[in-house]
């Protein structure tokens, strides 16, 4: 099999991703890289003119729950409010923390 892929071609994808190889890892990624563009190479040559399009294979659907709104979990705007420090026209009112500066 002839490499496609060099070894300053797997240092600099490194680089990029902010990784430290070593030379002998950087001539092992060169094999590796090989490897999977091989198989990629391999998988486009297949006819799937045939095959239909499928985003899963599992048969497995999403449970959810219907959105409803459980009035017995919620507080009343006063509840809510009973124990703010500061509060204002039914709202909490807290501190600034971003400056304008």
């Amino acid at each position: 099999m002839k490499n496609t892929v060099t070894k300053t071609q797997v240092t600099h994808v490194a680089q990029l991703a902010s990784l430290t190889i070593t030379e002998q890892e950087a001539e092992h990624l060169v094999g590796a890289f090989d490897e999977t563009l091989a198989v990629i190479d391999n998988l486009s040559q297949l006819s799937l003119n045939e095959t239909e399009p499928t985003s899963q294979v599992t048969g497995l659907e999403n449970i959810t729950r219907a959105d409803e709104v459980l009035t017995d979990n919620m507080f009343s705007q006063q509840e809510a409010l009973a124990n703010a420090k500061r509060s204002y026209d039914g709202y909490f009112v807290v501190d600034r923390i971003i400056d304008n500066d």
